[in-house]
């Protein structure tokens, strides 16, 4: 498994409140580039967006300190997704053939490993930007 090496550490803050303002407002910088949902280009996706939305939903579900580790992920995975070209795992949703699950799997500058995961619908090709954890290395 080849990991991805970002430029970014992970997002300082010990709180989950430290935390959330730091991924916020980088969230917030790349919403600002857009009048409409906020994207970011893959280059692995040969240029098609990726949106970002629907990753703060998902991390609403977790429970506090799972929110906190993931989004110390943030900026690493975000650089992940735009300047990737590593092959991804991808995984067929058995209940519905219409979504592809793409896992990319990163390092950040100071080494701690990482998995991106990115939801393709197959029919009209939208990728949505999901998740992100980290993993356990070998």
């Amino acid at each position: 498994m080849k990991l991805y090496q970002s430029k970014y550490s992970l997002l300082p803050g010990s709180s989950y409140d430290e935390v959330i303002a730091r991924a916020r407002k980088e969230f917030n910088t790349i919403r600002k580039i857009t009048k409409r949902q906020p994207y970011v280009r893959s280059k692995y996706f040969r240029g098609d967006k990726i949106f970002i939305t629907i990753f703060w939903d998902h991390l609403m579900q977790k429970h506090r300190g799972d929110r906190t580790r993931r989004l110390q992920f943030y900026k690493a995975a975000i650089d992940l997704l735009r300047n990737s070209t590593l092959s991804s795992d991808s995984i067929f949703d058995a209940a519905n053939k219409d979504i592809i699950l793409h896992r990319f799997y990163g390092k950040t500058k100071d080494g701690k490993a990482f998995c991106v995961q990115v939801k393709e619908e197959k029919r009209s090709g939208r990728k949505d930007f999901m998740s992100v954890f980290d993993i356990k290395q070998k």
